[in-house]
């Protein structure tokens, strides 16, 4: 295992040290990172196995609700994802999605929302999903199509979403779609679908190279309480952006878990094989690899990190929180990529760890903002402080 002395950095408080320590060695006793058979009923497992013992209080808010503190500790969230990544990519996605899929009910939902759906979350015993993108509708979120048109006590959802993670699995949908209270982004509203309710259906479940639960939803008149809002009318590209700055900057700590095993698989081929009558560690070109994998994990785990404190301090983290996404990933991608190099043939074997590694790791520079989109975030940012700088 690669080195931990990060967890002394003053980012952390000794409750995330002691939470990190227990749950690192849960998992080498409970996280089985082979491949599984069916792939819903072993995420469904999981989710099952992370409430019971306790993980899943760590992705919702409010010790009334289930949760393990009043507010998401952002710093806990990201050691969860990054620990549970070394594992499996599985593991960390059945716990990530957990906060993401019900973390707009903890920012914004009413009283009587938060009991009906965060405990069972949070016991996982009920499984959410975050339902934003659609077939036109990605990055662009303001060219959102799908459609809530108030009628009586209900409103009425028509329309698509894709793309989304525990899609065909979830127990309910926290779903984005325009009510027109304003143009553009400003005239969105979120609300609860559960997934039993008429005129919702899973149009097509996706199979993509990093297997997850991931499916196309589809709304035909499909009629949901008014009280099913989460929020204010025309507030769901606030909640959907509040949300994501907490679990953005989670996606970068899961980057960084799959970099972290990616150097470790690295250091354990570069140390046993012989070349030439010498470890393929006592060449220079090799320090010379293994030395940028180190650096880049300390990259982006200072990034990651200083976002994850940032919010926890109260601050605002758009900017630190797309830099963290996108450095992250960004050097993830080329950390594994090294490590493959480092395995040769074995690299590229089918389930090896490195090979399973490369396939986790790229969808991560995509979803929840591409890279593309996180250079636009950090450049606005960046332009918007100098311009206040200047006007001072």
């Amino acid at each position: 295992m690669s080195d931990r002395t990060y967890l002394e950095w003053p980012f952390f408080d000794e409750r995330h040290r002691g939470m990190q320590v227990e749950l690192e060695a849960w998992a080498a006793a409970h996280i089985d990172g082979h491949p599984h058979g069916d792939l819903d009923d072993a995420c469904r497992a999981l989710v099952r196995k992370l409430g019971a013992d306790g993980w899943l209080r760590y992705m919702v808010g409010g010790t009334a609700y289930g949760g393990r503190f009043d507010k998401i500790d952002t710093r806990a969230v990201c050691l969860l994802r990054e620990t549970l990544a070394r594992h499996s990519g599985l593991a960390d996605f059945a716990l990530g999605m957990q906060g993401l899929g019900s973390g707009a009910i903890t920012l914004h939902g009413s009283d009587a929302q938060k009991r009906k759906y965060l405990s069972e979350v949070a016991a996982g015993r009920a499984i959410p999903a975050f339902a934003l993108s659609e077939p036109d509708s990605g990055s662009d979120v303001a060219a959102m199509a799908c459609s809530a048109r108030r009628d009586g006590k209900d409103y009425v959802l028509d329309g698509e979403k894709t793309w989304i993670s525990n899609g065909g699995i979830a127990d309910f949908y926290v779903v984005f779609a325009r009510t027109g209270e304003a143009p553009g982004a400003r005239g969105l509203s979120a609300f609860i679908v559960e997934a039993n309710v008429p005129g919702f259906d899973i149009a097509e479940r996706i199979d993509v190279i990093a297997p997850h639960p991931l499916a196309r939803l589809r709304f035909s008149g499909c009629r949901v309480p008014a009280a099913n809002m989460v929020g204010e009318p025309g507030q769901g590209f606030k909640v959907a952006m509040e949300t994501l700055d907490i679990f953005r900057t989670s996606v970068a700590a899961a980057a960084l878990g799959f970099a972290r095993r990616a150097l470790d698989e690295g250091l354990r081929r570069a140390t046993t094989r012989d070349m030439f009558g010498k470890k393929l560690a006592d060449f220079q070109i090799t320090q010379a690899k293994l030395a940028q994998m180190a650096t880049h994990v300390d990259t982006a785990a200072l990034l990651t990190y200083r976002a994850a404190w940032m919010r926890d301090q109260g601050k605002n983290i758009t900017g630190a929180a797309a830099m963290a996404k996108m450095t992250s990933t960004e050097t993830a991608q080329q950390v594994i990529d090294a490590a493959v190099q480092l395995w040769g043939g074995c690299g590229v074997v089918s389930e090896h760890p490195v090979e399973r590694l490369y396939r986790e790791i790229r969808a991560l520079r995509i979803y929840e903002g591409a890279t593309e989109v996180q250079q636009l975030i950090i450049a606005r940012q960046t332009l918007s402080a100098y311009e206040q700088e200047q006007a001072a």
